[in-house]
């Protein structure tokens, strides 16, 4: 159990793992703030695992850095400077070269946890505090998703568009008995950072219905014509692959004629000014079918996969599987919540500072009185 609660699955409410939390709370700490200028991210590391989360840096910075990647994340959370790796596979720099900051988005999910809004428990020396949970002003375990794996049970759930996921939470807090059409209306389905082209419905339908299904997720391609011969162009990629390893397998059903219809395979993406984005051009012979080869390479090569779906988080420290409308419902009551408590520790610093203003209310009144009792 202490797996599950101390590594594995997120919280419902603010989807994230305590590593991610800890490296929040310790960038707050550090005062990195959106606006911030940015610091080496080998002083967070440190900051996190000295005060929060005493497990090595080897578990901290990849963690800081998929929080930071375009292609894992579908709101990054870490604003960064240096090489924080790539999608063709290529590992981050060290973490002496590299700077980070909290992004905005990382603003809002700490927004108000000097209010009282949440609880907070002893670290693991005793000589400080942490939050249990983040005010997270907007849904982030839909919106960024996670995975991950526990003892006897893991969770997948894929990212959604962050708009979406917004206009489907206003949703149920103005009508609570909407259905999962009504839903599926608003937010039709995950929005995966590399992008790529769900297939079919009945994958999400079931997803959103039980909170466990899988999903077909093909690359986006279209066709183009250079030197008289069909081009495949490959513009995004399933999710959590990486580039290299599609054009390696690409490359290797040519070599081995599993696909005969392929002259050869073009990687042109260093020519993008961005990084995760794909451009893998599969030059095709004069005499091969560019439609028959393109169902070749959806059935034999990465082009394809099956995602899973397990919509698996802690609701009350207990792992528990949702709906989409479940989980949607535990962020609204997490966020009453967390304006209620605001509300009241807001009313309750007014009353303090009451006597202070009644004070100075009746000094004003008789000024000179009160100037010739202090000389």
């Amino acid at each position: 159990m202490s797996v599950i609660i101390s590594r594995a699955l997120p919280d419902v409410r603010d989807g994230l793992k305590p590593s991610q939390r800890r490296i929040l709370v310790a960038m707050r700490d550090l005062n990195l703030g959106p606006s911030s200028s940015r610091t080496k991210c080998s002083k967070i590391v440190g900051e996190t695992m000295g005060n929060y989360h005493p497990h090595g840096d080897g578990a901290i910075y990849p963690t800081l850095v998929r929080m930071a990647q375009p292609w894992a994340m579908r709101e990054m959370l870490i604003n960064t400077q240096g090489n924080f790796g790539s999608l063709a596979g290529m590992p981050p720099a060290a973490m002496r070269y590299t700077e980070a900051r909290l992004s905005q988005a990382a603003g809002d999910m700490l927004h108000d946890l000097d209010n009282d809004t949440v609880d907070f428990i002893a670290s693991y020396d005793q000589l400080r505090v942490e939050p249990v949970v983040l005010p997270a002003k907007f849904p982030n375990l839909l919106v960024n998703g996670s995975n991950g794996i526990a003892v006897g049970m893991a969770t997948s759930i894929p990212p959604h568009n962050l708009g979406e996921v917004c206009d489907a939470t206003v949703l149920l807090i103005d009508n609570p008995n909407a259905n999962l059409g009504q839903i599926l209306e608003v937010m039709p389905g995950p929005d995966f950072p590399t992008g790529g082209i769900i297939c079919g419905r009945a994958g999400i339908i079931q997803g959103f219905a039980t909170g466990r299904s899988t999903l077909t997720l093909r690359a986006r391609t279209h066709f183009e014509t250079e030197k008289n011969a069909d081009v495949i162009v490959i513009t995004e990629i399933p999710f959590q692959d990486t580039r290299d390893r599609i054009r390696g397998k690409l490359e290797e059903l040519v070599k081995e004629e599993r696909i005969k219809g392929i002259a050869k395979v073009t990687d042109y993406t260093d020519r993008n000014d961005k990084p995760w984005q794909v451009q893998i051009h599969i030059q095709l012979k004069r005499d091969a079918d560019k439609e028959v080869v393109l169902n070749q390479l959806f059935q034999f090569s990465p082009l394809q996969q099956t995602v899973s779906v397990i919509l698996l988080a802690l609701v009350g420290n207990r792992p528990k599987v949702l709906s989409v409308k479940e989980m949607l419902q535990e962020f609204i009551l997490h966020r009453v919540d967390v304006i209620r408590r605001r509300t009241e520790f807001l009313l309750s610093e007014a009353r303090k500072r009451k006597h202070t203003v009644e004070g100075l209310m009746i000094a004003q009144i008789d000024i000179d009185e009160v100037i010739r009792t202090i000389r």
